[in-house]
């Protein structure tokens, strides 16, 4: 008997220019993926919560509501947070780093490659969704700060942190490798898994990442700038250790 294929992956396209909502559609759709669409930010809200997709595709130039606003209500509602690739026609950089510090995963400025985005929807998706190796599955402890990867749970104290995809796989990664210093372009290829891009986004991830871990973000402990060089994480003591059987409480 013939096993069952998996079912497709869904992907909510929040676009309202309906020739770049097509084209986006029509190469996500070949790829495999089930797509719903809205051409508006109450929209995408309302079926976000219906249809709750495994990623959003999210334009910031939207009528109503702009993507930035959809961005900030997706964060902040229940459950884990849902992966968001922006699209914007902006190119100032403050936008794109708002977005970011929104919580969106990625982006892509207008004009983008139609095939480039089914790549890096591809790859928001795999590091989303992908259980840790067996040999890395152990918990991660620094100071308060408790880290379950096969969970992908972090706690601090007794207060489970809100943290997006990415934040949780940069926390993780640097956890792993205590004391040792990354550059930008390092932890972009390690932890995002791009041998290029922008290197401003690695900093929006370690400031809102200070901003969960840190008592002082603007006088972090843990997660120290080595100028020049990259970024460290310093745990208290003798470095991150495993956690062993020892269960996080939420």
């Amino acid at each position: 008997m013939n096993a069952r294929p998996a079912p497709a992956r869904r992907v909510l396209v929040v676009e309202d220019d309906p020739t770049v909502a097509e084209v986006v559609t029509g190469y996500l759709t070949r790829a495999g993926y089930e797509i719903a669409h809205a051409a508006d930010g109450l929209a995408a809200l309302e079926l976000t919560a219906a249809l709750r997709p495994q990623l959003v595709v999210l334009d910031l130039m939207l009528p109503g509501l702009d993507g930035l606003e959809v961005c900030r209500r997706l964060r902040a509602g229940a459950g884990p947070p849902v992966p968001v690739v922006m699209l914007t026609a902006r190119g100032e950089e403050a936008d794109r780093i708002l977005g970011l510090e929104l919580g969106a995963d990625d982006y892509l400025t207008k004009p983008f490659s139609p095939r480039e985005l089914v790549l890096r929807v591809a790859a928001v998706l795999r590091r989303a969704e992908a259980p840790p190796p067996a040999a890395a599955a152990a918990a991660l402890r620094a100071g308060d700060l408790a880290v379950d990867p096969a969970a992908r749970r972090a706690v601090r104290g007794d207060r489970e942190l809100a943290l997006t995809a990415r934040e949780f796989d940069l926390l993780l990664f640097l956890l792993r490798h205590p004391g040792q210093v990354f550059s930008r372009e390092e932890l972009l290829r390690h932890v995002w898994g791009w041998d290029f891009g922008d290197v401003s986004t690695v900093t929006v991830h370690i400031r809102r990442l200070r901003e969960k871990v840190e008592d002082d973000p603007a006088a972090p402990e843990l997660i120290s700038t080595v100028w020049s060089a990259g970024y460290r994480l310093d745990p208290p003591g003798h470095g991150a250790t495993q956690a062993g059987d020892r269960n996080l409480r939420p």
